[in-house]
């Protein structure tokens, strides 16, 4: 906790310096009204007594419980900004870190896990801040004042208050002991039960599919009943402290009049006046020493959950990210759209065995390469460490001549249109969604753009055609559609190097065919890499690189390959007749 709360600015150090002054000052306001109430009994009890002394005392009283106020809306008003504030600068700074995370970072946390801690975690720092942070100093402040106002005043006294005090003392060190263990369960279960229910909500098509609505809901309501034991549980426990608290007050408040009573019975008449008034204000004081304990354990009720969170938090800023930026902008000597891999081998993080293993080649400006391979060969992968989706484990990937490594990821990525195997579409409009990711919504690129993609048709029968709305994820258009869009996307921003990741599987061949051509027509100079299963959509590459199990096993034009690699050859034939291939 102290670590996270170390990311306070100054403006918020200053709001909290200020009220702990005003706290003091309130307690101390609190706790000099018994001292009016002992002088209006004192007062009361002399014969000959100003009725104006009196009132004077009454109105001291109201004066020190009107300031009271005004200090405490001022407390409240500046522990709710340091709260605001600090939560908004703590969701932004997880929220950037993780935008600067590798996938593998991304993996290790989880999604779900990462939403939480952004979310949920951060909320309950923001109610400690919120709430706990007035309690944590006015309980000290109250107690240790209180007790420097009854020190001295009785023995007798002084002892049951502190029988009630180690009442309190073990009841709260016992509920500690139970609790706080749990609070750490309760977020990991949050985590768990925000990952069924996206997952449930990605997956609601298959799930219905296959009628297995009620095989979700089990799985979520075994997660839900679980989390609903262990915060029963935890509530429960606190929840046994408030008539413990009551009890202990009621037989405080009755011993100390009991044994006041006894006291007076047996003093002098002169005395009998003083007793009272000093009974009265011990009674008060050590009211406020119960009330201390009773912030206290709020306290103990907000702070083990916000220290697990503020825990899970500095989990997420202190990973270190893998994929580190570079200091290169721009290729040597000129180079463009040029990309070299140079004996890469590659394994994710924890795995034993490489996924790819010395891959070489290289493909120059203007050039189309194209990359196939049986299911699990690679190929996602190797394009997928261009762009440092990843970073190889061995050798090197060059981009207009610079190692990948070195380059600013802005600048790397500002060369590189990708297009990923899975379309995604943001929640916008058919303009924001294509001309995401340049500099402005230039209706006539995002046109030209459409229209390359093959998109034209479609967008232009939509309700505001441009201005159309896609729901986030694309649900309200088709697969096609979604990859259209996204290969428009890619293209709206007129890279170095464009990245098909088996972005032409849900075109048919007519589309595909126009979409490629169109394509070669207006970016001829943009060096393209394309993964594909189908053999017609790769036929005129100029490179073609088979994989299998990891390894290249063939490179070559396609009919270079024909001849020369059996598995390419597999490939073809499983795809196309003998003749079509020949007549391709």
């Amino acid at each position: 906790m102290i670590k996270l709360l170390r990311r306070l600015g100054i403006k918020e150090y200053i709001y909290i310096i200020i009220s702990i002054a005003l706290i003091a000052l309130q307690v101390f306001l609190e706790l000099r009204i018994p001292d009016y109430m002992t002088k209006i009994t004192e007062l009361v009890s002399t014969s000959g007594s100003n009725m104006g002394d009196i009132l004077l005392q009454g109105v001291y009283m109201l004066l020190c419980a009107f300031l009271s106020l005004i200090s405490s809306i001022i407390v409240v008003y500046l522990t709710a900004n340091v709260s605001a504030i600090f939560s908004k600068k703590i969701r932004r700074e997880i929220f950037n870190k993780v935008e600067d995370y590798g996938m593998e970072q991304i993996k290790k946390f989880s999604t779900s896990s990462l939403i939480t801690r952004t979310t949920n975690d951060v909320t309950q720092i923001e109610m400690f801040l919120a709430m706990g942070m007035q309690m944590l100093f006015r309980a000290p402040i109250t107690a240790i004042w209180a007790v420097s106002k009854i020190l001295n005043k009785s023995a007798q006294w002084s002892i049951i208050t502190a029988l009630g005090v180690a009442v309190l003392l073990v009841v709260v060190i016992t509920l500690m002991i139970l609790v706080v263990p749990k609070f750490k369960l309760i977020q990991k279960l949050v985590d768990k039960l925000n990952d069924v229910t996206r997952e449930n909500l990605t997956g609601i098509r298959v799930a219905r599919a296959f009628n297995a609505e009620k095989f979700e809901e089990d799985r979520f309501e075994n997660v839900n009943k679980e989390l609903t034991g262990i915060q029963l549980f935890t509530q429960r426990m606190f929840g046994l402290f408030s008539p413990v608290m009551t009890i202990v007050m009621q037989f405080l408040t009755l011993g100390i009049y009991f044994l006041g009573a006894i006291t007076i019975s047996g003093a002098m008449m002169a005395d009998k006046v003083t007793l009272f008034s000093n009974m009265v204000v011990f009674s008060s004081y050590s009211m406020q020493v119960i009330i201390s304990f009773l912030f206290l354990t709020i306290i103990f009720m907000i702070l083990p959950r916000a220290s697990v969170s503020a825990k899970r938090i500095n989990e997420v800023l202190d990973t270190p990210t893998t994929i580190e930026d570079g200091t290169k902008e721009d290729g040597i000597n000129g180079l463009k759209g040029t990309v070299e891999f140079n004996n890469v081998s590659f394994k994710y993080p924890d795995a034993e065995e490489y996924l790819l293993e010395n891959i070489t080649f290289k493909a120059n400006k203007g050039e189309v390469v194209a990359f196939i391979g049986s299911t699990g060969s690679g190929k996602s992968s190797l394009i997928n460490l261009i762009p440092r989706f990843y970073d190889v484990t061995d050798g090197e990937i060059l981009v207009d001549g610079v190692n990948v490594k070195n380059y600013k990821l802005s600048s790397l990525h500002n060369k590189i249109g990708y297009v990923s195997q899975k379309a995604f579409m943001f929640d916008g409009t058919v303009l924001s969604n294509v001309s995401y990711g340049i500099d402005s919504n230039d209706l006539e690129t995002v046109k030209k753009s459409i229209s390359i993609a093959q998109a034209t048709e479609f967008v232009e029968k939509m309700d505001n055609t441009y201005e159309a709305h896609i729901a986030r994820g694309g649900t309200n258009v088709s697969g096609g559609q979604k990859q259209r869009l996204s290969i428009a996307r890619a293209i709206a921003k007129n890279p170095e190097i464009y990245i098909f990741d088996d972005s032409f599987s849900a075109l048919d061949y007519k589309t595909d065919s126009n979409l490629r051509k169109e394509l070669k027509n207006s970016a001829k100079d943009a060096t393209m890499l394309i993964v594909a299963q189908r053999i017609g959509t790769i036929l005129n590459a100029d490179k073609i690189i088979v994989l299998d199990k990891g390894k290249c096993v063939g490179m070559g034009t396609h009919k270079e390959l024909l001849n020369s690699c059996e598995v390419y050859k597999e490939i073809a034939y499983s795809q196309l007749s003998k003749e079509e291939l020949e007549n391709a």
